[in-house]
């Protein structure tokens, strides 16, 4: 699990809403390119991200948020893994079949940004049917 400190901004009886805390040792560490927690810190200073919890949770509580480091690989394997092969297919596919006419790097071209974009379509469309799986959803581990 990667885990970061939040704060409560509002609650609602369905949801709480959290950005992020305050991270003094990040701020001057030398591995905060690569840290996990400093990134999952960095996603929720940018805008409150609403949660479900059953703790009894008040505005201005700090707490312990964590996301499954499984769930976030494969969201980016998905993301960015699965769009990079589809425009080397179609450009390989638009090379062999374009590959001896005049203006074949147009084809080719055309065809790789096009399937990239298919690409991008369909994962939208996967997840608004839910077909290609929930995105990353943070829990609430405890109220520090």
């Amino acid at each position: 699990m990667i885990e970061a400190t939040a704060v409560v901004v509002k609650t609602t009886d369905q949801q709480i809403w959290i950005t992020g805390g305050e991270q003094s040792a990040c701020g001057a560490c030398q591995q905060k390119a690569s840290c996990t927690t400093a990134a999952l810190d960095s996603t929720f200073k940018k805008k409150p991200v609403p949660i479900t919890s059953a703790l009894p949770l008040n505005t201005g509580d700090r707490v312990l948020v964590a996301i499954d480091e499984g769930v976030v690989l494969r969201s980016t394997l998905l993301l960015y893994l699965l769009p990079l092969l589809a425009l080397l297919l179609g450009a390989g596919l638009a090379e062999s079949l374009f590959g001896q006419q005049q203006h074949a790097d147009l084809w080719i071209a055309a065809s790789a940004i096009g399937s990239l974009l298919l690409s991008l379509y369909l994962i939208h469309k996967g997840q608004n049917l839910g077909l290609v799986g929930t995105p990353p959803a943070p829990v609430i581990i405890k109220k520090l």
